[in-house]
């Protein structure tokens, strides 16, 4: 399936902040919530504040990322990403899940 031929949405819930070299989303899940199918056209950082249990779902034609994962959470945490995984956030914890995703812009 092709970019073209599917909606994307974006990688977190809301954009809190952005300037010319980052920006920096929040995802904020309630339990068995997803998030919008998005990519990931940047590298970026996840600070990971609250929750319990995370997947995510990657699509088929993903690049990167191409397996279901299922990840119990540290809090907090800082994790380091790649550019270009196409997936979709799932929280299948029984807890809020709270994340900043950082983008790298520059």
């Amino acid at each position: 399936m092709s970019d073209g031929e599917r909606k994307l949405g974006g990688v977190g819930t809301k954009v809190l902040f952005e300037n010319e070299y980052c920006r920096v989303w929040e995802m904020d899940l309630a339990p068995g919530e997803a998030g919008d199918i998005h990519q990931h056209d940047h590298p970026y950082v996840l600070v990971i504040l609250d929750g319990d249990r995370i997947a995510a779902k990657p699509e088929p034609d993903s690049p990167v990322h191409g397996e279901y994962f299922e990840a119990d959470v540290t809090i907090p945490s800082v994790v380091e990403m790649p550019a270009g995984g196409i997936e979709t956030a799932i929280n299948i914890g029984e807890k809020r899940y709270y994340e900043l995703l950082i983008e790298i812009l520059k």
